[in-house]
């Protein structure tokens, strides 16, 4: 299903989050189960896919990621559950170093906030080039590997929160 329609939004990787948030209001009230408790069994059952899949358009097309890899499984990639090794040793080596720079700051909470602040950074720089290369409508491969590298940025964003964690309990 293609969410972008669902919230009539353009396929792009900014959206309009206010419209986005409008949108979804009005659509959760219209397909919302317990305006149809009286129905059928049938009409019932439909209201709640289609509730469904406002709540699933909403979760993807709000979180950034998770729009870019609609957008992609869109033009035919999916590689939300893939495990793809990357070719890029660029990247390969700046993971690495990441690595090794979480390890050596997982005890220093001064740290592990710098590192945080930087990865997420880094995170908004490949965000934006994202936006520019799906925007510029670049090959599709090169589009898979650039959300393949912020995927990659995001589950490590989440690693370094939860060393992060571990200071607030």
């Amino acid at each position: 299903m293609n969410f972008f329609t669902l919230f009539d939004l353009p396929e792009t990787l900014d959206v309009d989050k206010a419209k986005l948030s409008a949108t979804y209001q009005v659509l959760q009230q219209l397909t919302h189960p317990d305006k149809f408790s009286t129905g059928s069994d049938q009409e019932k059952r439909i209201a709640l896919q289609k509730n469904s899949q406002v709540n699933d358009g909403y979760s993807v097309l709000k979180a950034p990621l998770a729009r870019a890899q609609h957008l992609l499984s869109l033009r035919g990639v999916d590689i939300k559950d893939e495990q793809h090794t990357m070719q890029d040793t660029t990247f390969l080596m700046q993971q690495m170093e990441w690595r090794e720079e979480l390890e050596d700051a997982q005890n220093d909470e001064d740290a592990l906030w710098q590192f945080h602040i930087d990865v997420t950074k880094t995170i908004q720089s490949e965000y934006s080039q994202l936006t520019d290369l799906f925007d510029a409508h670049a090959d599709i491969n090169i589009l898979a590997n650039a959300v393949r590298k912020l995927t990659f940025m995001y589950k490590f964003q989440e690693q370094v929160q939860q060393h992060l964690d571990k200071f607030e309990d």
